[in-house]
Parts: structure tokens; C-alpha cells; sequence
């Protein structure tokens, strides 16, 4: 592979995985906040993020969705939703500071995770029809090549480091 292709891929991967650990901590935020929200305080944050959002644009399925969907809410889906974000939040920040640190173990880790992640989105949509899934499936799958395409690239950095270091 040219080294200027080796290089973006290597460019795309470090951005890719940036964005993944940025959004994994965002998930956690989010999800130690709203652990400690009631129901009803949820609600009316939401009902007040709606109500401006339908302001400007009134027919938003998106708002109309998420309002609906908050109405709804219950303590215990209030903190199935909080440990939700908390866990995949968490998951995907150790596994991108693994990736970082250049941990060889985390890039098929990483993979079979976001797998994980993707089959269950394929899984949501075909409940939900949401294309929101669908981007972020698309993305998960691109970062899996990424990963696969940087893990195969270590490993073989590696192999020749300790080829060259036994002719030493």
C-alpha cells in the first residue's frame, strides 16, 4: 500500500476514533445526568427543548418523536436509559484510550464491540425506522474497517520489529 494511502487511512482511523471516544464521553455525561433526574424533571426539560424547536419548525417529526417519547417516560426506563448511555458511553471511551496507547488486544476488542453495537442498530431500525440509525451504523462499520486495516497494520509492524531485533 502507498504510503500516502497508508496514510489517510491512519488520518481517518486517528479522527475516527476521536470522534467515537469524544462521543463516549458525552454518552456518559449524559447518562450519569440523567440518572439522577426524576421522570418529571426529564420531562419538562424536554417539553421546553421541544416547544423551541417546534417553534421554528412545527411539523419536526424529530421534536413531535421525542416529545411523544419523553410523555412516556417511566423511573425505571428513566434508568434503563441513564445505564444505557453509562455503559456504552463508558465502553467506548476505555476502548478508544486502549486504542490510543496502541494496546494491540483493543483493535479486535474495538471490533467485535462496535459489531456488537451496529447488529444492534440494524435491530432498533427494524422497530423504530429511524435513518438516524442507519448513519450511525454506517459510521460504526466504517470505523470497523479502520480499526481492522490499523490492527493489521500494528500487528505487522510489530512481527517485522521483532524480526529485525532477532537478526541484531
Amino acid at each position: 500500500m502507498a504510503a500516502r494511502d497508508r496514510s489517510f487511512l491512519h488520518e481517518s482511523f486517528e479522527v475516527g476514533i476521536a470522534m467515537k471516544g469524544f462521543d463516549g464521553l458525552l454518552e456518559f455525561l449524559g447518562g450519569a445526568i440523567i440518572f439522577f433526574m426524576k421522570p418529571s424533571q426529564m420531562n419538562d426539560l424536554v417539553r421546553k427543548i421541544c416547544e423551541h424547536l417546534l417553534a421554528r419548525a412545527p411539523h419536526s417529526a424529530v421534536a413531535l418523536h421525542v416529545f411523544n417519547a419523553s410523555q412516556n417516560m417511566t423511573d425505571s426506563s428513566t434508568k434503563f436509559a441513564a445505564l444505557y448511555l453509562l455503559s456504552h458511553g463508558l465502553v467506548k471511551a476505555l476502548l478508544v484510550i486502549c486504542l490510543w496507547m496502541n494496546k494491540l488486544w483493543a483493535y479486535p476488542l474495538t471490533i467485535a464491540v462496535f459489531s456488537a453495537f451496529a447488529v444492534y442498530q440494524v435491530f432498533r431500525f427494524t422497530h423504530t425506522h429511524s435513518w438516524a440509525l442507519v448513519v450511525l451504523t454506517i459510521f460504526d462499520v466504517l470505523i470497523i474497517l479502520l480499526t481492522w486495516n490499523e490492527y493489521r497494520h500494528q500487528k505487522e509492524k510489530r512481527q517485522n520489529s521483532v524480526s529485525s531485533e532477532a537478526l541484531v
